[in-house]
């Protein structure tokens, strides 16, 4: 595990070798996400990605997940606030990328990490944007769903399957602060300050290449998401997977790579 320092907070690294002459891949995690919850079931799927496209890639944990600094008194004065993710696209990528040398990459991001490519994509140049289940503004669905992950968290037994490890231990697995990472972004999406997040206006000013990817399945967004994408940026092209919910990379890999190596294959 590697750890850089970023605007005075530890963040945890991976990075994965490819071709210095393409743009790197950059993974941007979910709301409960970490380096290592991009590898799952066995499968290590920003290792096969970088594989089929040949780029090189960089993973890091945002503050208060996986291995990186936890956030103090999270649910008091650490607490997020609405603007949590325009802060990490405006403030803290820019900075990594800076330290790392790493210069209009291309961004890949997963739900809250999609979101925060797309804010980032919005302010400074990228060679492209890959947004797997974005969210642009918020919906009764995510709300809903986010609520019903604070009771099963709450009550610490198992989750949606029955004898399967509770939602806690298996957050464990990923993260050094359990209840730092969850409650960081449960907080913030149950508040009432944060039903009125909408990206649709800055979506607008992305003008590089750009991959909308959502299941049909998803519980945490309907397809509306990609919906506001696209008339936001006409560019944009989509993938809807059946058999799908919230996470293509885990729910669909094998269509979710294909798709993404397509899409970036005639671009620098």
């Amino acid at each position: 595990m590697m750890k850089i320092s970023i605007n005075g907070s530890q963040l945890e690294l991976r990075q994965i070798t490819g071709s210095a002459s393409l743009a790197p891949l950059v993974f941007l995690h979910e709301g409960l996400g970490s380096v290592s919850q991009w590898t799952q079931r066995g499968l290590d799927w920003p290792q096969a990605l970088c594989a089929v496209t040949g780029r090189a890639a960089l993973l890091y944990s945002r503050r208060g997940y996986g291995q990186s600094e936890p956030v103090p008194d999270v649910r008091g004065a650490g607490h997020l606030g609405p603007d949590y993710m325009h802060r990490e696209a405006w403030e803290v990528l820019p900075a990594l990328l800076e330290a790392l040398q790493l210069d209009q990459p291309v961004l890949l991001g997963h739900s809250d990490g999609a979101t925060i490519a797309l804010l980032h994509a919005s302010r400074y140049p990228v060679t492209a944007c890959v947004a797997m289940a974005p969210h642009v503004l918020v919906e009764e669905l995510a709300v809903a769903s986010i609520a019903q992950a604070r009771k099963v968290f709450e009550a610490g037994g198992p989750g949606d399957q029955i004898g399967r490890a509770s939602l806690r231990e298996r957050l464990a697995r990923h993260h050094a602060d359990v209840d730092g990472a969850f409650w960081q972004w449960n907080d913030v999406w149950l508040s009432p300050a944060f039903r009125s997040f909408d990206i649709r206006a800055e979506c607008r000013a992305i003008s590089a290449p750009l991959l909308l990817i959502q299941g049909l399945n998803d519980e945490y967004g309907t397809l509306r998401q990609l919906d506001e994408i696209a008339l936001a940026a006409p560019q944009a092209r989509q993938l809807r997977l059946a058999a799908c919910g919230h996470s293509p990379q885990r729910d669909q890999p094998d269509k979710s790579l294909q798709a993404i190596a397509d899409f970036l294959k005639d671009l620098p």
